[in-house]
């Protein structure tokens, strides 16, 4: 398959090491968020200085940076949008991602060279949306997750705008995030970055204060796996694939970003086969995650059963041990996030090669040798030949 115009593959980075791992695992692409007007108040976040290291990273690989300044805005947070925006514009970001009208209308108000990108919480869901914010000059629209594979064909026939489609990662229960549950129940507004995952807790069903069923439930989907459609939606002439997850793990985005890339190379090399995407779901299937489904992208539509997750869905996985965070004379600091054991037979998952298989047969870390590492507070050294900064270490 040979197309002028290669999808773009888009990374969520919720750090400065998870920006460096998105791209250097194949991502062409990562959006962040600044510490304000940002949908992840919770998640790390990149001050101004932060965003400049990051996107001078990136455009070194020729690789994109884009900043979500996507809360609905209140009064209150109109204060310094507009200094945000040149300073944003000042340290060469690729574009923003926005769901404000005004905050376009400031972009083109201000001459900034960076794009804005109208983001998922506007809901487009059809050709005229995605031509209205064209002629506000965003290039670009973030379809809603409740998008059919149909519906996107009929947008992109009857639109020149830029379509950005979510391919991996969490749905949400309410219509393109308009959710007011944590408003409601803890006095935190998720159009403004405080969303608290109400739909993940236990709940009970009464009827006129009596307990109907002891049985607890949630409200929350499955997490979306589209790995399957990623041909079709090349197919339709998507410009870019979204991985959802600001705040996920190294381990999570170093695998979602490289299985990806094998699957999106592979469809314009004509080299895909049926093993490879087998391989590329199992691989899939180790990082944390919630169950998994197709979401609006399924052909036969959506089913509750495809939604509706059950109480014993869990996110712990305890195969990802950590990362490499430098390499000197072949000894390699480890960043642990499991139990490292001695003599231990472990994988590492690389950037730029296969995974290979190495047995720890020294470790120690400041205080001297160590049969078992499992101090948080410290880093885990192991001889490590050919070894880079960013690698995995993960159980076999």
């Amino acid at each position: 398959m040979i197309m002028e115009n290669k999808i773009e593959l888009l990374m969520p980075a919720g750090d400065l090491t998870k920006l460096k791992v998105a791209l250097l695992y194949g991502a062409d692409a990562v959006f962040i968020g600044g510490v304000k007007f940002s949908l992840r108040a919770k998640a790390s976040n990149f001050t101004i200085e932060n965003i400049a290291e990051g996107v001078k990273f990136a455009h070194q690989l020729n690789k994109k940076v884009y900043v979500t300044v996507n809360i609905i805005p209140h009064v209150d947070d109109l204060e310094k949008i507009e200094e945000y925006l040149l300073a944003l514009d000042g340290i060469n970001v690729d574009a923003i991602i926005v769901s404000s009208l005004y905050i376009i209308s400031l972009v083109n108000k201000l001459h900034l060279s960076l794009k804005a990108h109208v983001s998922t919480q506007v809901s487009s869901l059809n050709h005229e949306v995605a031509n209205f914010y064209q002629e506000m000059n965003c290039p670009r629209v973030v379809l809603a997750r409740e998008c059919t594979l149909d519906e996107i064909k009929k947008i992109k026939r009857n639109s020149n705008c830029e379509l950005e489609v979510f391919i991996q990662g969490g749905l949400c229960s309410s219509y393109s995030g308009k959710c007011t549950l944590s408003n409601y129940f803890v006095d935190r507004d998720a159009n403004r970055g405080g969303c608290a995952h109400s739909c993940r807790w236990d709940y009970f069903l009464y009827q006129n204060d009596q307990l109907v069923s002891d049985k607890v439930f949630k409200i929350a989907s499955k997490d979306l796996l589209g790995i399957d459609h990623v041909k079709d939606l090349i197919e339709i002439g998507v410009s870019s694939l979204k991985v959802e997850g600001r705040m996920k793990s190294v381990n999570y985005v170093a695998i979602v970003a490289r299985t990806y890339r094998k699957i999106i190379d592979a469809i314009y090399d004509n080299t895909l086969t049926e093993e490879m995407l087998i391989n590329a779901k199992n691989e899939l299937k180790k990082i944390e995650s919630r169950p998994l489904c197709e979401g609006f992208l399924n052909k036969n539509g959506v089913s509750n059963f495809e939604q509706i997750y059950d109480n014993e869905s869990k996110m712990v996985n305890k195969s990802y041990l950590g990362y490499i965070s430098s390499v000197n004379d072949d000894i390699a600091c480890i960043v642990r996030k499991n139990d490292l054991v001695l003599n231990d037979t472990i994988e590492v998952y690389c950037y730029d090669q296969e995974p290979y298989q190495i047995t720890i047969n020294k470790m120690w870390d400041k205080n001297g040798e160590v049969s078992i590492a499992n101090k948080t507070e410290n880093d885990i050294y192991i001889q490590l030949k050919n070894a880079k900064p960013y690698y995995i270490l993960r159980k076999n």
